[in-house]
């Protein structure tokens, strides 16, 4: 973590354009944010298109300019409105409104912008801190640890479904089913094409992330509409905490800072499970978990300090390896291929201004993001009780024109509203939506690492094991899954025993 790089970085990220862009993104995160349903995912995606005109460094930070505003704007509209702006911030609405119907609104937005500033803050530094030596530590990695590190994320990403475990498991099948149609990478031949020319170019990520979490959104709201809602006004001059829950607020927001980052490094663990983890340690840690739910800072500011941090935390696999670990990470991913951009170990020595411009404009983008939530966090919430037949019919054209503009193709309209019609009936049937998306990208990328370890051992797979890195990642995939089916067998009994009882 080099003084000198940082400072070159920060002499980018104040180039008018990034200085543009990063505020671009903020705010527009930020309105998606407070906006229910929409969601960081559906709005990166949209904004692909758009970043292109302003170059790798500029759309990056644009992207995650959105993708960190939708953290901050999420907590507006769960503490004012008791409605969660994204999935994130569900957790934010148990003591958030409580604090808010007790008079101190104002005093948890106030802890919640500078907790999440922290956050983002000291998630940045341990960025600094990690991604660089990973990034250098994976130039050691050849297709075998390639692969292997795909199996074992394949693996926690299963885990982790709970129980939807089964469900997940389909849908990233059908993710990497769906990554691989198009021309054969090596043979050169179209397959899965059912013989139309324009699926050899492949189906697009961007085409199915905006149906599947925007068009589907503008169904759902179609669907069961809603009408505006009342929002409480929050003065300036209210926006002060008391020394006591300032007291209150520093620990969790350290804890929830930590807990975070680690968290996003972890393969299939989202900000939304992040905030439960550092809930559920803030209640534990309280001299009186029975109050939580009534109005309690530490479980408004811990959680959202997490979301932020694990935001952060999960661009080091990212940046570093070049694997996305949720479907907001593949969405970045792709808008960095879209720019020639290639994340991973060859990031760092082919284009470190990139990744030193990005890190610098996300400090400013920090301090903007908290400059803006403070003062114009009235104007933020009422965005929320925008009537959405209002709001759809401009996200409906947002995605028409986003899917187009990708690459200037028809045919990527009709699978953008397959996928978004395919999306909404997954959210009323209980099937998880992300794993698809997450299999798109890593499909074509297990295939390629699969077929060039088949050529490398001349057919023989077993000759893994004489690559330790590559053994270590499918062992712990192997004892992750034992300690799974494990604890599964154990809540099986546990069940069983007290349907007996009764």
């Amino acid at each position: 973590m080099g003084l000198t790089e940082i400072l070159n970085g920060f002499a980018i990220a104040f180039a008018p354009v990034n200085l543009l862009a990063c505020l671009i993104g903020c705010v527009i995160g930020t309105v998606v944010g407070v906006l229910p349903g929409l969601g960081p995912t559906a709005a990166m995606s949209l904004m692909l298109p758009f970043s292109i005109k302003y170059g790798a460094t500029a759309g990056l930070i644009m992207l995650t300019g959105v993708w960190y505003g939708a953290m901050y704007g999420g907590s507006t509209t769960s503490i004012l409105v008791n409605i969660p702006g994204e999935a994130a911030s569900v957790v934010t609405c148990l003591d958030g409104y409580q604090m808010a119907r007790k008079g101190r609104a104002g005093a948890a937005l106030a802890l919640v912008a500078v907790g999440s500033w922290i956050a983002g803050t000291l998630g940045l530094i341990g960025l600094q801190a990690f991604a660089p030596p990973l990034g250098r530590a994976a130039l050691r990695f050849g297709p075998p640890e390639y692969l292997a590190l795909m199996i074992f994320s394949f693996v926690i990403l299963s885990g982790l479904m709970g129980g939807n475990q089964i469900r997940g498991i389909l849908m990233l099948a059908l993710g990497l089913f769906f990554g691989i149609i198009g021309i054969d990478p090596i043979l050169g031949l179209p397959r899965f094409t059912l013989g139309p020319t324009v699926l050899m170019q492949g189906i697009d990520l961007i085409t199915v992330a905006v149906g599947m979490f925007g068009i589907a959104e503008v169904i759902q709201v179609i669907v069961t509409p809603e009408g505006p809602q009342e929002v409480k006004k929050v003065s300036l001059r209210e926006l002060y905490p008391n020394a006591e829950e300032v007291r209150r607020s520093f620990k969790p927001t350290l804890r929830g800072s930590v807990l975070g980052f680690f968290i996003g490094l972890v393969p299939g663990l989202s900000p939304t499970v992040a905030t439960f983890f550092s809930y559920s340690l803030e209640k534990k840690m309280s001299p009186h978990p029975e109050l939580f739910g009534t109005g309690m800072v530490e479980g408004v500011v811990g959680p959202e300090s997490a979301n932020n941090g694990a935001v952060v935390g999960a661009m080091v696999p990212l940046l570093a390896l070049g694997i996305p670990f949720s479907a907001t990470a593949a969405v970045l991913l792709a808008g960095l291929k879209m720019h020639h951009v290639e994340a991973g170990p060859m990031l760092f020595k082919d284009a470190p201004e990139i990744f030193w411009g990005f890190v610098a404009a996300m400090y400013l983008g920090n301090l903007m993001l908290l400059i803006l939530n403070l003062p114009l966090v009235g104007v933020f919430a009422r965005i929320s009780t925008v009537r959405p037949q209002m709001l759809m019919p401009v996200v409906s054209i947002l995605c028409l024109v986003g899917a187009y503009c990708i690459r200037f193709s028809t045919f990527d309209i009709w699978v953008m509203i397959a996928a978004g019609v395919f999306g909404f009936f997954c959210r009323r049937w209980g099937m998880p939506v992300a794993p698809l998306v997450i299999g798109i990208v890593l499909g074509p990328m297990t295939e390629n690492n699969l077929r060039l370890t088949m050529q490398s051992f001349g057919g023989h797979i077993f000759q893994i094991v004489y690559h330790p890195v590559a053994m270590i990642f499918i062992v712990s995939a192997g004892l992750f899954q034992l300690f799974m089916s494990r604890r599964s067998r154990i809540a099986q009994t546990l069940t069983q025993e007290s349907e007996d009882k009764v």
